[in-house]
């Protein structure tokens, strides 16, 4: 029998239709209640809440809100997580995601000026709160954007891992910071993936960062980067597949909070190592479901998908 699949023009990358707790969270956040945007945070499993402070952060205008939230009770850490998170977003749209050499000198200055803020904000917050993993999820980006050290990223992300070592939002944020274009090396961000995918329990989501880092040789090497071959994928593919087989190929992979940003790595990293059964495995499994990163490094995410989970739901049988 075929699996009953969406129609293959149908991309959704509205994490609100994947996650109920982000449609909960704007509604709060429209309302201007953070009561209940609290209530929405503390019912969320620590790297769920990481997730929803930034999606939540990505909402126009909310730097007044915020401010009196925080302002109103300085220990409330999901309100300086949400509104340092809201300052580096706003940055960086100002930035914009042009290569450096194109940003203008009062961009940079802009850029430059909210991730100071933002971590003057955070500082404070894990000041009052160590504990917060969202707050040390924030100030890993704002280092990179900063452009501190390798050793203070991994600083900050061993102060997150203390008491949340398999968190997947802070290791995605400290995988960019290990690989050479931020300051760091192929072999840190490999060693670092691949620690990350052993340490993890059987079915974790975390196994996904070893196929975030291939990916990111692949397309350093695409881009022409010395030393690194386009054909890096193939000569990986045992390790991918393991990770595979750690994460959403294994019975206890569950459909928490992210399941879709990991789902859809694979979904793409098998797709280019011509894979198309592995990879329809994965979008039969999505369904209309997609996260545009990683799929965006590849050009129009919708657009590529749609050519892509086609070809793989019909190598995996599940559509004619």
């Amino acid at each position: 029998m075929l699996c009953r699949v969406s129609p293959p023009d149908a991309v959704n990358f509205d994490p609100g239709a994947a996650y109920p707790q982000v449609v909960a969270l704007r509604t709060a956040l429209a309302g201007r209640n953070w009561a209940a945007c609290r209530s929405v945070l503390d019912a969320a499993e620590p790297a769920a809440r990481s997730e929803l402070v930034q999606i939540g952060a990505e909402q126009p205008g909310l730097e007044e809100f915020l401010r009196d939230a925080w302002g109103h009770d300085p220990a409330d850490t999901a309100a300086g997580a949400m509104l340092g998170s809201f300052l580096i977003q706003d940055g960086w749209r100002v930035r914009t995601t042009a290569a450096a050499s194109d940003v203008s000198a009062g961009r940079w200055r802009v850029f430059h000026d909210r991730l100071r803020q933002s971590e003057r904000v955070l500082i404070k917050a894990a000041a009052r709160n160590p504990y917060d993993p969202a707050v040390w999820v924030c100030r890993l980006i704002t280092c990179r954007g900063l452009e501190l050290s390798v050793a203070e990223a991994r600083r900050r992300y061993d102060r997150l891992a203390l008491n949340h070592p398999h968190h997947l939002p802070g290791q995605l944020q400290l995988v960019q910071q290990l690989c050479p274009k931020w300051g760091g090396s192929w072999a840190q961000a490999h060693e670092f993936a691949r620690q990350a995918m052993h340490a993890a329990p059987p079915g974790g989501h975390s196994a996904v960062v070893v196929a975030e880092v291939h990916l990111e040789k692949w397309l350093a090497g695409r881009d022409g980067t010395i030393g690194v071959g386009a054909g890096h994928l193939p000569a990986v593919a045992g390790e991918i597949y393991e990770a595979a087989q750690r994460s959403v190929w294994h019975p206890e992979f569950r459909r928490s909070f992210g399941w879709v940003r990991v789902m859809s790595t694979f979904a793409m990293i098998f797709s280019l190592l011509g894979d198309a059964r592995a990879a329809g495995s994965m979008f039969a499994a999505l369904g209309p479901y997609a996260s545009e990163r990683p799929w965006m490094d590849l050009g129009s995410p919708a657009r590529v998908i749609r050519s892509r989970r086609e070809a793989g739901l019909r190598a995996a049988g599940a559509i004619r």
